[in-house]
Order: structure tokens, then C-alpha cells, then sequence
């Protein structure tokens, strides 16, 4: 095993989704979450992206037109995750899902970040999340890194923003 580490600045790419159903897929990311739709292959595939990068999600129906989810108990994916710029971009997206009725399976605060955790139409999870600033993360007695997870308040997000109590 090597013992250098990798370049700092390498970031993790892409993600890369087999899906059901094209169109349904499409009415989650880009409907509800609002991906931008920047090219599309026919009726099997297409890439969506934020802030007009090429890609940051694909989706295609390559070897999955018409399948099921893997079954529980399964190697794969656990989930994706979308990293919002602000708490308030993660409140409105929190909106957004609850204005389309896709409910959440959980909501975290980790010291670190904020995080909603919910399925796609294919039942792979997705985490929607932002990042505090590295300043405010928790940290133990030596300077270690100490994330924990615990219940987010989920009225107070949808505060943000609004400055309007949620009604």
C-alpha cells in the first residue's frame, strides 16, 4: 500500500446513474432538485449539471430500461451526494421536495455539514447537503476532527432565508 497521499486537489468527479425510466428520472433531478439538462443521447441517456459545468450527474436506461432496484442487502451505491453553497440554497431545495412530496428518510446535522437524505424514482439514495465553513467544524481537545450526527431541525432550515416562521 503506498504511504504518500493523493494531490489535494483532486476532486471526485461525476455520477453516473442506471435508471428505469428516463423521463421519471428527469422530473426528480431536473423538475424537483433543478439540474440543468446539458445534452441528452436520444431516449437513453442524459447529462445534467449546476453552474454549467458539462456534467455532474448522468443518467441512462443502458442496461436498466424498465429494471428494479438493486434488492436489500446488496453491494453498490449507498448514495450520492449534492453539495449546496449555502444553507439557504439547502433550505430552498428542502422546499422544493416538500412542495413535490417526496418525503425525507432523515436530516442530520454532523458539526461538519447539514444534510437531507432521501431515494430517487430508482430508490438510490441521495444526500443534499452544505458544508459549514471549515472554521465552525467541531473539533476535539488535541484539534482532531470530532463529527457527530444528530437531529436537524428541520423548521429552523426552512427559516433560512425567509426570515418568516414555517407555517
Amino acid at each position: 500500500m503506498s504511504s504518500t497521499l493523493i494531490h489535494p486537489d483532486v476532486r471526485i468527479g461525476h455520477v453516473h446513474l442506471k435508471v428505469a425510466d428516463l423521463n421519471r428520472s428527469l422530473a426528480f433531478y431536473h423538475g424537483v432538485l433543478g439540474l440543468e439538462i446539458t445534452q441528452g443521447f436520444g431516449r437513453s441517456a442524459v447529462f445534467l449539471s449546476a453552474g454549467g459545468y458539462h456534467h455532474h450527474i448522468g443518467l441512462n436506461t443502458w442496461e436498466s430500461l424498465g429494471g428494479s432496484p438493486p434488492p436489500p442487502g446488496t453491494t453498490g451505491l449507498y448514495h450520492l451526494a449534492i453539495v449546496y453553497p449555502t444553507r439557504a440554497a439547502l433550505a430552498d431545495a428542502l422546499r422544493r421536495l416538500m412542495a413535490a412530496n417526496i418525503p425525507l428518510e432523515g436530516a442530520s446535522d454532523h458539526g461538519v455539514s447539514e444534510a437531507l437524505y432521501l431515494r430517487d424514482p430508482d430508490a438510490n439514495g441521495v444526500e443534499l447537503y452544505w458544508d459549514r465553513p471549515k472554521s465552525a467544524w467541531p473539533r476535539d481537545a488535541e484539534g482532531n476532527l470530532a463529527m457527530f450526527t444528530n437531529p436537524l431541525d428541520l423548521n429552523d432550515l426552512l427559516r433560512e432565508g425567509t426570515g418568516a416562521p414555517v407555517r
